[in-house]
């Protein structure tokens, strides 16, 4: 029994780490060779809404107003909106001077799904688009967004997230990341259906947008997945992106892992509706296996193999020595890597095993943070390595 749990073990989570991605992308490259794409005007261009929220980001207001300036959208027809709820800086002062912006501002601070909530009811274009204040968007974002609304099936776009390496662990761990992780969307997309938008660039059908409870974490992630569920498409599009500068730090990365991993927890209980095969099959199977697997089940899994794998070991030997001293070497690089980044220096071939490691503790630590609904909406800025990426687009 204990042999087979062990290899049941190993196998979810292989599937959820590897083996998803190996079906999704071949599956993804099947259709993308067999489907007849239905031709997209390159006219179309509605009426939108740029909305950014942000708070105490009066250092950047500027930089982020300009890069939206220059976005390739008719201007008649590109509504810019900032909104500055809780926000004790000159905010005001600096918006002021870009009076083509629509400020949005209240004294209270209610997070950020508070904030959407506000702003939508001050929207009176059919799309919206969400974008985080400390984000640089590429010139097409906003046309290459909006196109795929030509399909009434669409009900919501997400960009691409692009993390600048800076070469320090936490900036090269989290662009790892976010490459596959975005290999993993494409697939998603190209099958059915985007598992999430990403809360960096994100767009809406405006009539979809539902409020949100005040304590959503993870109010990107909730709002997409009801729009699946209501029968619509999640559309993943890698030619609008974000482009974003790393966590300040491990620590800094540890802490907004821990965050998601909570939120991932919240969203999950608020979603059931989703793990009902009968309901939606396809969309049960992508949620579960790119998402559930990945903040509930496996890292538990991990967590049992260690021990299991020893006691195996000792009683058969063989393969399972083997492995058993895999699993402690790529602990060990993993707690090899923590040390050198945390003193300035690189992580190299430990990279892998220390951002694995930490994704993982996270989800452990996030589940606590859950249950003991200790996680609030509204939260302290992420410190990042820069304020905004310095490079010109």
């Amino acid at each position: 029994m204990l042999v087979f749990c062990f290899w049941l073990f190993l196998g979810i989570v292989f599937y959820t780490y590897v083996g998803y991605g190996m079906l999704v992308a071949a599956w993804a490259y099947v259709l993308r060779k067999t489907a007849t794409p239905k031709p997209l005007s390159s006219t179309f261009e509605p009426e939108v809404t740029l909305v950014v929220p942000a708070y105490n980001e009066a250092d950047i207001l500027a930089a982020k107003v300009r890069n939206c300036q220059e976005l390739d959208y008719p201007t008649n027809k590109l509504q810019l909106m900032f909104i500055t709820d809780g926000s004790n800086d000159n905010s005001g002062e600096v918006l002021a001077a870009y009076p083509e912006v629509q400020h949005l501002h209240i004294p209270e601070r209610g997070g950020k799904s508070l904030a959407e909530n506000r702003a939508i009811q001050h929207i009176t274009t059919p799309y919206v688009i969400f974008t985080d204040c400390n984000t640089l968007l590429n010139p097409e974002a906003v046309r290459a967004m909006v196109t795929h609304y030509q399909n009434p099936r669409v009900g919501a776009v997400s960009g691409e997230k692009h993390v600048l390496n800076d070469g320090t662990a936490s900036g090269s761990g989290e662009g790892l990341y976010w490459k596959y992780e975005s290999l993993l969307k494409r697939c998603d997309s190209e099958i059915y259906s985007l598992m999430g938008a990403a809360g960096e660039l994100v767009s809406f059908r405006t009539e979809l947008f539902d409020p949100l409870e005040k304590d959503v974490i993870l109010d990107d992630f909730i709002q997409s997945m009801r729009i699946v569920g209501a029968g619509y498409k999640v559309v993943y599009e890698p030619k609008a992106y974000a482009m974003e500068p790393p966590s300040a730090s491990l620590k800094e990365e540890m802490r907004r892992k821990v965050r998601i991993c909570a939120g991932g927890w919240q969203a999950m209980s608020r979603l059931t509706f989703l793990l009902n095969p009968l309901r939606q099959p396809l969309v049960t199977f992508l949620y579960i296996s790119h998402r559930v697997l990945r903040w509930s089940l496996t890292p538990a899994l991990l967590a049992l193999l260690l021990p299991l794998n020893a006691y195996l070991a000792y009683t058969h030997q063989g393969i399972y020595t083997v492995l058993l001293a895999l699993q402690v070497l790529f602990y060990v690089a993993s707690g090899a890597g923590w040390l050198m980044a945390t003193r300035g220096r690189k992580a190299g071939a430990a990279l892998v095993p220390l951002y694995f490691t930490m994704m993982n503790v996270a989800a452990f630590r996030g589940f606590g943070r859950f249950i003991r609904n200790a996680q609030p909406a509204a939260w302290d800025k992420a410190q990042r390595a820069v304020a905004v990426p310095t490079i010109t687009i």
